[in-house]
């Protein structure tokens, strides 16, 4: 991590420029298996006019991140490429823009974003190299990384099938395991697989994969409670067996380890809409949007938010928020049944018949309120009184049936 360039006088900038090369420095420690030369170390090139695969020689790095800031009326222009220290080749350059008028909300919005952005394009060049020198069989570590390109793959994928790629992350998991058992990576991303199975129907025996998906976490807790992200799918997978106040906690526990861990911001909003607040789950799925705006594992934010305006009879806004949901997962039937709710609400029932019908066509096991409820089993009962109230009373005017 090389100093950022300040490309400019004001002193500020400058301020600026260094606080983002120190808290990036730090976030991408946290890498797993990562090592990132210290910002002192790193600090005695700035204003060096030195090549990367020196630099890389010197170091003992392979990779060689650099940066600029600019500031361009009220807005701030940071600029960013990382390079092979190797060939010296370019793998991936980028523009990010924020707003100056809050320094230092500006200054973690783009280490946030710079480091989740780096940390992703860092595993794929990786898990490249692995794929095209690795000989013999890879080792636990390797196995785990392409686990991880596999499963963000899956998370980024719009097709009709993405199953795929989460079957092949899990066949990594697996193997990293089996090499490995006491490897956190290998039973965090056994963990995740089996419980997105769980979500989108993809487990064959539920009861047994959510007992292994929590063995495996409650031990990666154990061996590093410091990781947000464990602690955050610990909170989902309490969520999905219904123990709401258990998935508050650990999502609570999730956001003191890492306030800016947006995923986790999501899953407590989720977690506050069945626990019958709305209100504060809209609160939070808002602040998880607004932390990453535009990245796809964000996708399913649209949803949440919508699901809270919804309950708190908010139609108008809800559609709108669906519409959203509805373009970023489109294969997903409950965006169209939650459309069909908004909608019935409103009174556009053909609108909202056309909903269940898209909805039937992807899910057609959900054709009652009867069988939404026993898939979709989680709230206490304030949740299930506001449910009542709104989204039932939309579905039923459309004709949707009670049994």
């Amino acid at each position: 991590m090389l100093p950022f360039e300040n490309l400019s006088d004001d002193p500020q900038q400058e301020y600026l420029a260094e606080g983002i090369t120190d808290d990036l420095t730090t976030n991408l420690s946290r890498m797993t298996g990562s090592f990132v030369i210290a910002h002192s170390t790193a600090f005695t090139y700035k204003g060096k006019s030195i090549e990367a695969k020196q630099i890389g020689h010197e170091l003992g790095v392979r990779y060689v991140l650099e940066g600029s800031v600019r500031r361009a009326g009220d807005r701030v222009q940071v600029n960013v490429q990382l390079i092979d220290a190797e060939s010296a080749g370019h793998l991936w350059a980028d523009r990010f823009e924020t707003d100056w008028r809050s320094l230092a909300e500006a200054q973690r919005e783009i280490t946030d974003r710079l480091a989740r952005t780096l940390s992703l394009k860092l595993d794929e060049d990786v898990a490249r190299r692995i794929e095209q020198e690795t000989t013999t069989d890879p080792d636990a570590q390797d196995l785990v990384l392409l686990g991880e390109v596999w499963f963000r793959r899956w998370i980024r994928s719009t097709g009709r099938d993405p199953t795929q790629s989460l079957q092949e992350a899990q066949r990594y998991f697996e193997r990293a395991l089996v090499k490995e058992p006491r490897s956190l990576g290998a039973r965090f991303g056994t963990a995740k697989v089996l419980i997105n199975n769980l979500i989108f129907g993809g487990s064959t025996s539920a009861q047994e994969d959510a007992a292994r998906a929590e063995r495996l976490l409650l031990t990666a807790i154990e061996t590093d409670p410091n990781r947000s992200e464990v602690c955050g799918y610990f909170g989902l997978l309490l969520r999905l067996q219904n123990r709401l106040i258990e998935s508050r906690a650990a999502l609570e526990t999730a956001l003191a380890i890492d306030p800016n861990d947006a995923w986790a911001r999501l899953q407590m909003g989720w977690t506050l809409l069945f626990l019958g607040q709305p209100e504060a789950g809209f609160a939070e799925g808002e602040e998880a949007l607004r932390r990453r705006p535009h990245d796809p594992e964000m996708r399913g934010v649209y949803q949440q938010l919508a699901w809270c305006l919804l309950l708190l009879n908010r139609v108008e806004p809800a559609i709108d928020m669906l519409t959203n949901a509805v373009a970023g997962r489109p294969r997903q039937w409950v965006n169209h049944f939650a459309l069909a709710a908004a909608l019935g609400l409103k009174g556009d029932l053909d609108g909202a018949r056309a909903a269940l019908a898209r909805s039937l066509a992807i899910e057609p096991g959900v054709k009652s309120l009867a069988r939404f409820r026993a898939l979709r089993p989680w709230g206490n009962d304030q949740h299930w009184a506001l449910f009542e109230k709104t989204a039932a009373v939309g579905l039923r005017h459309a004709g949707f049936p009670d049994e």
